[in-house]
């Protein structure tokens, strides 16, 4: 899931060396924390326009989780 994530957000940064994930351990309710950290001037290409892009991470992000029995949560910091 983490290389997933890498994978996904260093094909819309301009500095791909500048992505990491830290994941969090599992919460209460079995929700695994994933954050996504980007250079700064990155960040607008990973949330996109109104948020639709970082919602799309998301969204892809759940579904492989889904397949594998997992809860996932993504931030971006």
């Amino acid at each position: 899931m983490e290389d997933l994530l890498k994978t996904i957000a260093a094909g819309l940064v301009e500095q791909p060396d500048a992505v990491s994930v830290t994941v969090d351990a599992p919460d209460e309710e079995n929700v695994v924390v994933y954050h996504l950290h980007v250079a700064e001037n990155d960040m607008g290409h990973v949330i996109g326009k109104q948020g639709r892009i970082a919602k799309a991470i998301r969204v892809v992000m759940r579904a492989a989780a889904n397949r594998n029995g997992q809860k996932v949560a993504v931030e971006i910091d």
